[in-house]
């Protein structure tokens, strides 16, 4: 068959357009101007208002809204379907972080630094406007099976040494609660934080991280979030950059 110019250009735009789509695939999404995590259970008969709020914050740019289901409330007669007992570790680090000396539900903490009752709209909203831009740009990228990470720095932070964290998540779910404070209610959650793994140590200057996607992929996890996070004698503090990505029609 002999080729006309015209179909000369349209064969030869759809090689480079094959070439592209079969690249590297940029996971990156819409910048992150504060992350909130919810520290909540199902069988807590206060937080369904500061569940609600974190569906909200979760709706809204820049803000990377997450649900961190703790298991110390299990006992009251309903066993929390996303709790954790590292879930419960973290939060129990941050109030030593922040020289608290105990742990209670529905906190929010913004950004790493601050603990707030996660219910009080007004105390969250002030907290999210005075929130700064992180130091930090953060990008994910996934390519042939593997996730990548890269932590953008110019070494001018002096010593400062933070931990990187993956998240895996959860978008959302709806559960029928039978038994507890919260009994023949059903309700409905968003950004479950399933796991938390670190993966490794950002030390000042422009790094690079990658795990095989294969290590954090689930059945139920629909979300990859990536943490920056300065330590406080090995206790969660300051975020200085996140990022997230979605696994759905990867």
């Amino acid at each position: 068959m002999i080729l006309t110019s015209t179909r000369r250009w349209l064969v030869a735009s759809l090689v480079i357009a094959s070439w592209a789509i079969s690249g590297p695939v940029r996971a990156q999404e819409a910048p992150i101007t504060a992350v909130v995590e919810l520290f909540t259970s199902q069988g807590c008969s206060s937080c369904p208002p500061a569940d609600a709020l974190l569906s909200e914050l979760a709706d809204r740019p820049g803000i990377l809204a997450l649900a961190f289901h703790v298991d110390y409330w299990d006992y009251l007669g309903w066993e929390d379907t996303f709790a954790s007992p590292t879930n419960s570790k973290r939060q129990r680090l941050y109030a030593e972080s922040h020289g608290e000396r105990s742990v209670y539900t529905p906190q929010m903490i913004v950004n790493g630094t601050s603990g707030l009752v996660g219910s009080d709209r007004t105390a969250v909203e002030a907290e999210l406007e005075a929130a700064n831009r992180f130091p930090l740009d953060v990008e994910t990228t996934v390519e042939n099976g593997m996730l990548k990470v890269h932590v953008a720095g110019d070494g001018t932070r002096g010593n400062d040494m933070a931990s990187v964290y993956v998240l895996q998540v959860s978008e959302q779910a709806q559960v029928a609660i039978k038994r507890g404070e919260n009994a023949g209610t059903t309700r409905d959650f968003r950004n479950i934080v399933r796991d938390i793994m670190p993966i490794g140590v950002w030390d000042g200057g422009s790094q690079s991280y990658k795990l095989p996607l294969s290590d954090v992929e689930g059945p139920d996890v629909e979300r990859l979030v990536v943490l920056v996070q300065t330590m406080n004698d090995g206790k969660p503090a300051a975020l200085l950059g996140a990022a997230t990505c979605s696994l759905l029609g990867l």
